[in-house]
């Protein structure tokens, strides 16, 4: 095997995202050989010995991919210094090292990807490949065709050009409208900026679909592995659900039961 940076193989072992593997990195939480590791630092994995805390660290033995109904008041992270409630809470009971794909904010809520194979991470939120992602967002006072033409069209952002948003109004009463917005990128808290922006409130803001994968019935707090199908279908090298046979097969394992949490 070809020498690899240390925080690409950390990602590949689930120990974290590659972002958050440099987090680690750079706090000098990850050693190689006995040595503190720098960022960008390459590894011979067959040769160098790489701890995170202190415990060794392996390439993971099995690929999970799960999808998780992370509740609002949770941070899209596996540890946090601060010890705030976190998603790592409730995925504990899987026996391997996972992580969030991408993130949704502490006061969002819907559907979280959570893996520990790399590559299929980078895929996810790598800007090139224009992963679409669907939100279910209620604002108040209400929405005006202004407003929906604005992120239809982009907006400019911290000096940054949004991407055209997909917007459809759901339903309206007085003082709020419920609204779905699909993203094509994944820029951190892009529509509530979005929303700021334009001098609406954000009183939920819920991700309802990664691609062609949706939510469904799944409660806060639970999750589901994804089917090989599902993941296929992520990585573009599925039919999607309306396109593909009906066929019945054996549901992945779950925690679809228990203490709702929240």
């Amino acid at each position: 095997m070809e020498k690899v940076r240390i925080q690409k193989w950390l990602a590949e072992c689930g120990v974290d995202s590659r972002r958050g593997a440099e987090k680690l990195v750079a706090a000098g939480m990850v050693k190689i050989n006995g040595e503190t590791a720098q960022i960008g630092q390459s590894i011979d994995p067959k040769k160098d010995r790489v701890t995170v805390d202190g415990r060794a660290v392996q390439r993971a033995s099995r690929q999970v991919y799960l999808m998780l109904h992370k509740p609002r008041g949770y941070i899209t992270t596996m540890h946090d210094e601060m010890d705030r409630k976190c998603v790592a809470e409730l995925v504990s009971e899987v026996p391997e090292r996972i992580y969030p794909v991408g993130r949704l904010d502490r006061e969002s809520e819907g559907l979280l990807l959570m893996t520990n194979d790399g590559a299929f991470a980078n895929r996810m939120t790598h800007p090139s490949k224009h992963v679409p992602k669907t939100y279910r967002v209620t604002v108040r006072p209400g929405i005006t065709e202004e407003q929906i033409a604005a992120m239809t069209m982009g907006m400019e952002i911290d000096g940054y050009q949004t991407a055209p948003a997909q917007v459809r109004v759901l339903e309206e009463q007085p003082g709020r409208a419920v609204v779905q917005i699909v993203l094509h990128e994944g820029r951190n808290r892009q529509i509530r900026n979005m929303c700021e922006k334009l001098g609406l409130e954000v009183a939920r803001l819920k991700r309802t679909a990664v691609g062609q994968l949706r939510l469904g019935m799944l409660q806060p707090g639970q999750w589901r592995e994804l089917t090989r199908e599902e993941v296929r279908m992520l990585q573009g090298k599925e039919k999607t659900p309306e396109e593909a046979p009906k066929k019945r097969r054996t549901p992945p394992r779950s925690r679809m039961a228990g203490k709702k949490r929240g």
